[in-house]
């Protein structure tokens, strides 16, 4: 299919125009619509499929995906549809997931051929302009057949990307209510117990006091208005990145209960070593140290001096510090700016291990594949 590139960032998407019929046919629904004696089902969900388990709870959850208003909801636009001549019926894009990576052949102006995946889209956002629309096609099929839909396309991303993509979107006031909406910690707390386990390390650096990442975590929703450095999601998925690789220690060291506050202490101990071997430029605008980019690599090189020195935990803050001190000498190269240039990449995840790298060669640490 013809497609434009877009690129935000280190962000790559894809606009797309499709003919109302045949995204119909590409797309899945996870909640089920209803029209005038007609239901749309709700797709069958793998255990597997995070990202669609965790939107079907929120609309399960909320008001807005009910029968009687969902119903109301979907009529309304379908009449929109029938009643719009020189207004367009959907000016808005709708937002599709796919965990494949597209391939993408590029032809001249940012137009290129995106290919088809090879499963059903996942509709991010959009669920009831797409089931008005089947309605729509299914009343008048001549007049549906004249409309396309502009589409943006995210492929290739994490859950937890797209997961938070949902998030932003559906917290605004004129989407799901806030009161019914799960943030990410709540969805990650009903998942396997490796995952429990990062969860409550992400709510420990959050909320304990003696955090140095205390308000600084973006969870959608925090009660700090303060700046926040990280999302909550990004911070979570380096965190579960370590628990995964000890997750057989954790078990026969006493699970959950006995070693979460063993590695909150050590992700506090080395977060306040680096806050004093950075000095003044911690938590700066202008330096990158407390931007998301260092502190993923910073977790990582974390993992690898706890898994070398975490014991005993008794003078760990003095030890590491003199162990980070060669990073004070670093401090220039995370000025904001000229970093992109001095840590030069494709994308945000080869920058995080530019970075991740320096820092551990700095310190002498060894960083092992996990």
């Amino acid at each position: 299919m013809l497609a434009t590139q877009i690129r935000q960032k280190d962000g790559i998407f894809y606009f797309v125009s499709y003919p109302a019929k045949e995204l119909l046919q590409r797309v899945r629904f996870i909640s089920r619509f209803y029209g005038d004696g007609e239901v749309i089902p709700a797709s069958r969900i793998a255990k597997d499929d995070d990202i669609a388990q965790f939107i079907s709870r929120i609309e399960r959850t909320d008001h807005a995906f009910q029968r009687g208003l969902s119903q109301a909801k979907v009529r309304q636009l379908r009449n929109f549809y029938e009643t719009a001549v020189t207004q367009p019926p959907i000016p808005g894009t709708v937002l599709l997931f796919t965990s494949e990576t597209l391939r993408y052949q590029s032809q001249a102006d940012g137009m290129g051929h995106l290919s088809e995946p090879g499963a059903k889209f996942l509709i991010i956002d959009g669920q009831h302009r797409l089931a008005a629309l089947h309605f729509y096609l299914q009343d008048r099929p001549a007049d549906a057949a004249t409309i396309r839909v502009p589409c943006m396309i995210f492929d290739g991303r994490s859950e937890d990307f797209s997961t938070e993509m949902f998030v932003i979107i559906n917290s605004t006031p004129t989407r799901i209510n806030k009161s019914h909406l799960v943030d990410l910690y709540e969805k990650v707390s009903w998942a396997a117990p490796d995952r429990k386990f990062a969860a409550r390390l992400v709510d420990k650096l959050y909320s304990e006091g003696d955090s140095p990442l205390r308000y600084r975590i973006n969870r959608l929703g925090g009660r700090s208005q303060r700046d926040k450095w990280i999302l909550q999601a990004e911070l979570f998925n380096e965190l579960h990145r370590w628990v995964r690789t000890d997750w057989r220690k954790i078990q026969v060291t006493g699970g959950s209960a006995r070693n979460v506050d063993k590695y909150y202490g050590a992700l506090r101990d080395f977060l306040k070593a680096a806050k004093n071997v950075f000095g003044d430029t911690w938590g700066k605008d202008n330096y990158m140290v407390t931007k998301p980019v260092t502190l993923k690599a910073m977790i990582r090189v974390c993992t690898a001096l706890a898994r070398e020195d975490a014991e005993p935990a008794e003078g760990r803050l003095q030890r590491w510090e003199e162990r980070l001190l060669p990073w004070g000498d670093l401090v220039r190269e995370f000025r904001e700016e000229g970093f992109y240039e001095r840590f030069a990449a494709k994308g945000e995840v080869e920058r995080v291990a530019r970075v991740q790298k320096d820092l551990a060669r700095a310190a002498g640490i060894e960083i092992r594949k996990s």
